[in-house]
C-alpha cells in the first residue's frame, strides 16, 4: 500500500514522504491515527501545493530575518546600572531586559532564547551580542551600560 505520511513515523519515514507499507499497517494503524493518507494523484497534487507553500513561507521568514538583522546593526540599547566605587557594576543586564527594551522602544520582538552563547552583560561600556534570527542568519546588537 502506498501512503503519504502526515507526520514523522519512526522506522517508516518523515513527514510528506511517499512510502510503501504493508496493507494492514497502513489501513489499521497509519490512516486511522491520522499519520498518513492513501496515495493518489489528487493527494500527490495537494502534497506538491503544500510543499510549495511551505518553501515560500521559509523564504519569507529568511527575508524577514535578514531585514531584522540589518535593523539590529544600527540599534544601540542603553541601560543604567549601579556601580561600586572602583568601577565595577552591581548585577547584570539580562537577556530578558534586552528583549523588553527592543520590544518597547523599537517594536522588534525577539525571543530571549535566541541569544547565542548566553551572553552576560556585567560591565560598563559597550557590549556586542549575537542573536540567531533564523537558521544560519544572525544579527548583532550593541548594548551600552552607563553608571548611575
Amino acid at each position: 500500500m502506498k501512503v503519504i505520511l502526515l507526520k514523522d513515523v519512526k522506522g517508516i519515514g518523515k513527514k510528506q514522504d511517499v512510502v510503501n507499507v504493508k496493507d494492514g499497517y497502513g489501513a489499521n494503524y497509519l490512516i486511522p491515527n491520522r499519520l498518513a493518507v492513501m496515495y493518489s494523484e489528487r493527494s500527490q497534487e495537494i502534497l506538491d501545493v503544500q510543499k510549495k507553500v511551505e518553501a515560500d513561507n521559509i523564504e519569507k521568514m529568511k527575508a524577514d530575518a535578514r531585514e531584522a538583522a540589518k535593523k539590529l546593526e544600527s540599534i544601540v540599547l542603553q541601560f543604567d546600572a549601579k556601580g561600586s566605587g572602583d568601577g565595577r557594576m552591581f548585577g547584570t543586564i539580562s537577556t530578558k531586559q534586552i528583549e523588553q527594551e527592543l520590544k518597547e522602544k523599537h517594536g522588534i520582538s525577539i525571543d530571549k532564547r535566541k541569544f547565542v552563547d548566553k551572553p552576560i552583560v556585567d560591565h560598563f561600556g559597550y557590549s556586542k551580542l549575537t542573536i540567531e534570527l533564523y537558521k544560519g542568519i544572525t544579527g548583532t546588537i550593541t548594548v551600552l551600560v552607563n553608571e548611575k
